[in-house]
């Protein structure tokens, strides 16, 4: 395959002349080997884990890792992102971005969802047309404000998305977005068969796909269990699989996922228990993996919280913030897979700096934070219990129990965490802003950029801002930075944007995480990609 001469930096920074991605399917999509290589058994089943996802299967209203990962197996964009993170075409057969605001996309004729149906223009303008429809509120419906015709308020046709023929569209846009073409390999952006709309629901439940994967059949998905994939034999692309399928198993503690791989019953595991951190590495030898990715750790207070309102809540922020203990609990919790965050992004994107205006607030400092508590105190003398919520189900327990000990021993207030059994319990209780205490979140990169890590949670009336935030100043910020043509500015800008955070703190940014996991003796050429998720399609089992 012809790889797209387009890098992290500049994928989305573009000159005045059209940027053309053009691409070739159907070969290795040049990501590399990540075990020792070897043939293996093209029809052997991969065992991995996963989580059950918090909704049904609908790629616009799945915004969490373990139906993200479900839906990345099962779907094809018209972009896709090797393991370093550039741009392969996948259902595009070139993407013609003529400036910052239009864009013209040809897919390749021929491809098919796993029904037979083929994928057409038109499966990409009705599928972004429902995910950006306001009455069906979807989570992802944010990633389509940049295109004309786009209303949170009320529904609202798409205009600018334009059908040329079959497999031609155009896409205008409201305003400039200057890496709107490196987004467009994300789930929100999949397309859908014509029969998803007729029980979008149903289908979700059992969703058919164009991908490298498919449901193996009626009743696959067993919530809570598992889900099972099958090679889609009718999937031309170059994300072809080198087996036969993916047993996706759902666990409740990560220490139990762990204990499979050490025994053979698990293949490959992302997610190594910190309670393994210290051994894994020596369990594992060459098949431990410990390397940099797209993700970044915080927690949220929403400002409906009492306390956490105005200059209170931002007074106690910052107090909050600088009575953690980060580089304590990095050494001692994380065992060096965890970095101390010094900004709201990753070491790992382009535009990356640890030297913000502000980023003190992020360093351990108890006396300036029992300065700014009493401070915060004098406006309204505090009172109950401060609680950071978390899913048990994902091996949080120790980092929490550490960051709340960290803040009550600072600071001399009651201070705990709140478990919850699961993650879509967490989640469905912070979607419905129903959570009465500050709570874990984080991000792992939809796509490799800068402004990925800031507009979707931080923006004013984004979907994955779960406080609810806004501050024009940022919202100014972000919008000249996305507007930019040129890398340096761009990113300059959205350092200045982050330094309005590190100002409010909507969230306290906690630490980078290392993809930290580990594969089995069954099988080779295993291999993490940037943002932390194994690219599956290419593992094989030991023949």
């Amino acid at each position: 395959m012809k790889r797209n001469k387009i890098t992290l930096a500049g994928v989305g920074l573009l000159s005045a002349s059209a940027l053309v991605l053009v691409g070739c399917a159907g070969a290795d999509n040049g990501t590399g080997d990540g075990g020792e290589g070897g043939e293996g058994d093209a029809t052997a089943i991969i065992t991995v884990n996963g989580s059950e996802p918090q909704n049904p299967l609908i790629p616009t209203n799945t915004n969490e890792v373990g139906g993200g990962k479900i839906l990345d197996a099962m779907f094809a964009g018209l972009i896709g992102y090797a393991a370093d993170g550039s741009v392969f075409n996948d259902v595009a057969e070139e993407i013609t971005v003529e400036d910052p605001q239009n864009l013209t996309v040809k897919i390749r004729e021929g491809l098919t969802f796993s029904d037979g149906e083929e994928v057409t223009a038109d499966n990409f303008i009705k599928a972004w047309n429902y995910g950006a429809l306001a009455s069906n509120e979807q989570l992802s419906s944010y990633f389509f404000e940049d295109i004309e015709g786009f209303s949170y308020d009320a529904d609202s046709e798409l205009t600018g998305l334009e059908q040329v023929d079959d497999y031609t569209f155009t896409i205008a846009l409201n305003k400039p977005a200057s890496d709107f073409a490196q987004r467009l390999g994300y789930s929100a952006y999949y397309p859908l068969p014509d029969v998803a709309f007729e029980d979008i629901e149903t289908f979700g439940e059992n969703p058919i796909g164009n991908g490298p994967y498919m449901l193996e059949g009626e009743g696959a998905w067993q919530h809570d269990v598992g889900i099972n994939l099958v090679v889609n034999p009718d999937y031309d692309g170059p994300r072809t699989p080198a087996n036969g399928g993916l047993d996706i198993k759902f666990y409740a503690s990560q220490d139990s996922a762990y204990a499979d791989l050490l025994a053979g019953e698990l293949d490959v595991l992302d997610a190594i228990p910190d309670s393994a951190f210290e051994t894994f590495e020596s369990d594992l030898g060459d098949r431990a993996v410990n390397q940099p990715a797209a993700i970044f750790q915080s927690f949220t207070i929403p400002e409906r919280l009492p306390h956490f309102g105005g200059e209170e809540g931002v007074l106690r922020r910052q107090a909050l913030s600088m009575s953690i203990n980060r580089e304590e609990i990095t050494d001692v919790i994380f065992q060096g897979t965890r970095t101390p965050a010094s900004d709201f992004t990753s070491p790992v994107i382009d535009g990356w700096s640890d030297s913000l205006e502000g980023a003190e607030v992020l360093a351990y400092d108890p006396e300036k934070a029992k300065e700014l508590w009493a401070e915060a105190d004098a406006i309204s003398p505090w009172s109950g219990e401060f609680q950071i919520g978390y899913n048990a189900d994902g091996g949080h327990q120790a980092w929490v129990d550490a960051t709340v000990n960290s803040i009550k021993n600072t600071l001399g207030i009651e201070a705990s965490g709140a478990p919850y059994p699961t993650f879509a319990e967490l989640r469905g209780e912070v979607t419905e802003r129903t959570i009465q205490s500050a709570f874990r979140t984080g991000w792992q990169a939809d796509y490799p950029g800068l402004y990925n890590f800031l507009g979707p949670l931080y923006a004013t009336n984004a979907g994955s801002n779960d406080g609810d935030y806004s501050n024009p100043e940022f919202d100014d910020l972000l919008s000249q930075g996305i507007s930019a043509t040129d890398a340096e500015e761009a990113n300059g800008l959205f350092q200045d944007a982050q330094e309005v955070l590190l100002k409010d703190l909507p969230a306290l940014p906690l630490w980078y995480s290392n993809v930290v996991g580990g594969y089995g003796e069954t099988v080779d050429n295993v291999e993490f990609g940037w943002n932390s998720v194994p690219l599956f399609e290419q593992i094989t089992k030991v023949s």
